[in-house]
């Protein structure tokens, strides 16, 4: 068992991840336990208590608790990635250069590891070098069940560039998705307090992002501003249609929380759309029933960044995925009917 560390971040390791900063130096060490030291306070930087997503800067100081040594409790063996599991996430990949990949996630790959999560996209990375000697790195998530398009950097300069851009809002993202019912007005934007609701289980199962009218966020602890676009493109009478949206902040859930707001939860969403959420499609909750897929319906579409090195825009587009594809020609739509960019000269 080691003593108690004090360790300075260096150059070339900043804006990173806490939790990531500490794995690499201490590989035998596990998410959950980089979570726990965080929340009893023992993993501290500069003194003060952190999350393993607090990102790290040059200089500062980071309180590292007695770790058991690699003889006492020896790491889980590194799991290789699967020939099968290889070929998957690498036709994922729909842009490719020296220093940026993106990668067309599928439904139900979670972008990084939790409780339970062995299968990630953060751990078949390695499947991803392309010859080069180092792994890219996730900039940005989606949420396990979200699809589209997820940027990750070749370089560590290349992923501080995009995680800069996509801290600083340099970045534009529309997602498609299917909903129950009709959105009114068609063209419109959502602005509303998010807060965390707590879960029910021992490690907070079933939390989620509830929202509240702006003028109460000042007096709502956690609470944070959100606000998103959205455009009603196409729909079938008042069961459901086919929105796009542009979130405009970037909060945990906020396109799912903010469509149940509405009334007109997206297909698919077992967290947002229960039985108590007002559905003026058929059946209840956010599903239609017949053949629709009770998949989560949402897709990260069209995702604009700034190059991290030759600063030119690049935009990309990601196909949809089968069971949005299926539901899509279900209804008689094609992805060619939809404008690139509905929200163009709203921002």
């Amino acid at each position: 068992m080691s003593g108690v560390q004090m360790i300075s971040v260096g150059d070339g390791d900043g804006d990173q991840r806490l939790d990531r900063w500490l794995r690499r130096a201490y590989p035998h060490v596990s998410q959950g336990r980089i979570e726990k030291m965080c929340r009893k306070g023992e993993l501290r930087v500069d003194g003060s208590r952190v999350k393993a997503s607090t990102r790290l800067e040059v200089g500062q100081v980071v309180r590292v608790p007695p770790l058991p040594d690699t003889d006492h409790k020896p790491a889980a063996p590194k799991r290789a990635v699967s020939d099968a599991d290889a070929k998957m996430i690498r036709d994922c990949v729909i842009y490719r250069d020296d220093d940026v990949l993106v990668l067309n996630k599928p439904a139900g790959l979670p972008v990084q590891g939790g409780s339970g999560q062995t299968r990630h996209v953060d751990g078949l990375s390695e499947a991803l070098r392309f010859g080069y000697d180092e792994s890219p790195r996730l900039v940005h998530r989606l949420d396990k069940d979200t699809t589209g398009a997820l940027v990750m950097g070749r370089t560590r300069e290349a992923a501080k560039g995009l995680t800069a851009a996509f801290r600083h809002r340099n970045t534009r993202k529309i997602y498609w998705a299917l909903v129950a019912g009709v959105p009114t007005p068609y063209l419109g934007e959502i602005k509303t307090g998010l807060v965390k609701a707590p879960g029910h289980g021992k490690r907070g199962e079933g939390e989620k992002m509830i929202a509240i009218h702006p003028g109460e966020i000042d007096d709502t602890p956690g609470a944070k501003r959100a606000h998103t676009l959205y455009a009603t493109l196409f729909r079938v009478a008042g069961r459901a249609s086919w929105v796009a949206m542009e979130p405009v902040t970037g909060r945990t859930h906020q396109l799912r929380a903010h469509m149940a707001g509405m009334g007109h939860p997206i297909i698919g969403d077992g967290k947002y759309g229960g039985s108590g959420q007002e559905n003026l499609g058929d059946g209840w909750g956010a599903q239609l029933g017949g053949i629709i897929s009770k998949k989560l319906h949402l897709h990260a579409r069209r995702l604009s960044f700034e190059h991290p090195v030759t600063r030119k825009m690049i935009t990309v587009t990601a196909p949809l995925p089968d069971h949005m594809k299926e539901s899509w020609q279900t209804f008689g739509w094609s992805e060619d009917l939809a404008e690139d960019d509905p929200f163009e000269g709203l921002l």
